[in-house]
């Protein structure tokens, strides 16, 4: 009897891993998505920007008045090195 593996994806509207409770991406789908993304760093970008605007709407939605700052969390991570 194997041992059920839990995704390292977002739970909404949380942004927390749904597998190690981390503020999601955490560094397993940080990985996930390079390699996902490999030769597409335009594309990973688009989609984590896409991703952080949700969160940024969810997570002020359950705390009005704060607006997190999501930049560094979703996008600086996966800017092209070099």
């Amino acid at each position: 009897m194997g041992r059920r593996v839990i995704p390292h994806v977002p739970m909404r509207p949380l942004w927390r891993c749904r597998s190690c409770g981390a503020e999601w991406p955490c560094q397993p789908a940080r990985l996930s998505l390079l390699v996902e993304y490999r030769g597409d760093r335009t594309g990973l970008l688009l989609y984590l920007g896409a991703l952080m605007t949700e969160a940024g709407e969810q997570l002020a939605a359950l705390n009005p008045g704060h607006v997190p700052d999501l930049h560094h969390r979703f996008l600086g991570w996966a800017r092209a090195r070099g």
